[in-house]
């Protein structure tokens, strides 16, 4: 059994930084007109911060002079406080203002006090957000100046994807490293339109040529080298194919030597002929904007929303880059119906979704994390034994919310038996083209656990097995024009 006493010991630590008597080094800190002269111990600041150790190394003093350094970077007033830290392993938050704690933390990294900036930058990011985003310039560029301050860099890139006008619309956005820059574009979360993030890129790569000019036509081909170079990690970010035909034209051709031939070939492949086949499977996905006024789903992103309204509406529903397009989302997506919400009874069904009109449901399957569904462009409707009618609805899967590539869309064939009303089921499409159901069939309590994909009526099947399947959660929603 040991007993600590680390109470005592740092008041005693304390105590001999105090003393004036046995120091063997002398520190010069701040810049003129405040500086201050610490006394202190060389054997104490080479075990506490390796920053010293190797300043004092490089440093060595003669056997009869005093060691001396001077740092310049930090304040007196910082220092202090720094140093009781490195003798009792104290630091009060008590009465300290933000701003003083946050350039102790600046401090703290300079000597590589590792211990002290992972506590100050938890401290600020779990008590302190509201100061950060009110100093949020001086935050952003000085975490991104050092390795070491890895949370408040993350908290920072966090909050500019929520909103980005707080840099990209600064006046300190150009002075950007490039190392922040990409660590914003690259995140598919970031709240900003494709065509916004390449007019931001192209503007920061000027700032950084500053002899350029801004028009591209009076580029020579050395001007385009000079500027590819220097946006040679941020292009490969740009998702260029989530860019309208017109943006396209106006704002990215002018600069297509910036471009690499295959990308740029690719690119204007897609917008002369949508049925291309993409040549790089690797394209990016448009970014997840968060937009609360579409839909709010537990199953679905806005890419697959924005993928199922252009089935609904028929825009370039066929076209094998439709799905890297900017998102297409012309509808209100209401929620009727949420199973784990709301339970997975055949009553609940009929009782939230029957005569409403223009419905999508989206299944996610228990298991594979399929997700399957239909557009119902008519209503449910609770009866024994009939049949649906229909023109425009179809059915779906994705093999996962990321999955739109590999999506298959299966519009009706047969327009009779589009829709099931039978008295077991609940949102069914053609005769077993896609059918939740109940083994029951007569009691509305009856929950759904007959459920499969066989094509019947529809052009496709949208499963690769006709085997039964069991749901973990399905979403029926009304859709409205916005």
């Amino acid at each position: 059994m040991s007993i600590q006493f680390f109470s005592k010991l740092s008041h005693n630590y304390i105590e001999i930084l105090e003393d004036n008597e046995y120091y063997d080094i002398t520190i010069e800190v701040g810049k003129d007109p405040n500086i201050k002269i610490f006394r202190a111990h060389v054997i104490i600041l080479c075990h506490r911060s390796s920053f010293l150790r190797r300043t004092l190394t490089s440093n060595k003093k003669n056997n009869d002079d005093l060691a001396h350094i001077k740092l310049s970077n930090i304040s007196p007033e910082t220092f202090q406080i720094i140093l009781r830290y490195l003798y009792g392993g104290i630091f009060s938050l008590n009465g300290q203002d933000t701003l003083d704690i946050f350039k102790v933390l600046i401090a703290a990294d300079e000597l590589l006090l590792h211990e002290l900036v992972d506590y100050l930058q938890k401290y600020l990011i779990e008590n302190k957000t509201e100061w950060m985003e009110q100093h949020f310039e001086l935050i952003y560029r000085t975490s991104f100046q050092s390795n070491n301050l890895s949370e408040l860099q993350q908290f920072c890139t966090d909050f500019i994807t929520k909103s980005p006008d707080k840099i990209f619309k600064s006046l300190d956005f150009t002075s950007l490293p490039e190392k922040s820059l990409i660590s914003l574009i690259k995140r598919d979360d970031l709240q900003m339109k494709e065509i916004e993030v390449w007019e931001h890129v192209l503007k920061w790569g000027l700032v950084q040529n500053q002899t350029l000019i801004s028009d591209p036509d009076t580029w020579t081909d050395e001007i385009f080298k000079m500027m590819g170079n220097t946006l040679q990690n941020c292009i490969p970010l740009i998702r260029f194919f989530s860019l309208s035909s017109k943006e396209f034209l106006h704002k990215v051709s002018p600069y297509k030597k910036l471009l690499n031939h295959q990308l740029y070939k690719n690119l204007l492949d897609s917008y002369m002929d949508p049925d291309v086949e993409p040549n790089d499977r690797n394209i990016s996905l448009p970014r997840n904007l968060k937009l609360n006024d579409v839909i709010e789903s537990n199953i679905v992103n806005l890419n697959i929303t924005s993928t199922i309204s252009r089935w609904i509406d028929k825009v370039d529903c066929n076209g094998k880059f439709s799905y890297v397009r900017e998102l297409y989302l012309p509808y209100k997506f209401k929620l009727l119906l949420r199973g784990s919400r709301d339970g997975f009874s055949l009553k609940k069904f009929h009782e939230l979704c029957d005569d409403k009109p223009n419905t999508v449901t989206f299944i996610k399957v228990k298991e594979t994390g399929e997700i399957l569904g239909g557009h119902n462009p008519t209503i449910w409707k609770s009866c024994n034994g009939n049949w649906g009618q229909s023109y425009c609805s179809f059915i779906f899967s994705f093999k996962n919310k990321d999955g739109i590539k590999d999506s298959i869309l299966s519009r009706i064939r047969n327009i009779d038996k589009a829709l099931c009303y039978f008295k077991n089921s609940g949102p069914s499409f053609g005769g077993s083209d896609l059918i939740l159901s109940c083994n029951n069939g007569f009691g509305n309590e009856d929950l759904f656990d007959l459920n499969i994909c066989k094509q019947t009526n529809y052009e496709k099947r949208i499963r690769d097995t006709e085997d039964k399947f069991y749901i973990e959660d399905y979403e029926v929603f009304q859709i409205t024009k916005k």
